[in-house]
């Protein structure tokens, strides 16, 4: 599991003209599950993202936590993180998990991260979204969990 997270003073998913998830303060989630991906994976990124201090304290140091800050976070499926492109040109999205186990994944991750008592808006899985954001920083990071 691969997740892209960056810290944001806004984010927002729109899908077919309509605003589907919206933050303002906070994290912006990009989530991509392969197959052999857990739920363990999921629940420790999740308990990992939400406690990261990665907000500043007011001596300028990443010291808080989205938690501190009471901010929100913005989760959306990223399959193409799923992606290789060590031969050729086209990617090859063989190391990602199948739909069905990707959306029962990602639907699982939502949950962990809701069950941190923070406010929670996400995409759509499948759909072809639009999303927007300020990276605040900008502050960007890439964990993975097998």
């Amino acid at each position: 599991m691969k997740a892209v997270i960056q810290r944001v003073s806004s984010a927002s998913v729109t899908v077919d003209g309509a605003v589907v998830g919206q933050i303002g303060q906070g994290i912006m989630v990009l989530l991509g599950v392969e197959k052999g991906d857990s739920e363990a994976a999921a629940d420790w990124l999740a308990e990992k993202i939400v406690g990261l201090r990665i907000f500043e304290d007011d001596d300028g140091k990443m010291n808080r936590s989205l938690i501190d800050i009471g901010g929100a976070l913005l989760a959306v499926s990223q399959f193409t993180l799923a992606g290789t492109c060590d031969k050729g040109r086209r990617p090859s999205f063989d190391s990602a998990a199948p739909a069905e186990e990707g959306k029962r994944l990602y639907d699982f991750f939502v949950n962990a991260l809701r069950r941190q008592q923070v406010p929670v808006q996400t995409g759509i899985f499948q759909a072809d979204m639009q999303v927007a954001l300020v990276n605040d920083g900008p502050v960007t990071f890439i964990l993975e969990r097998r």
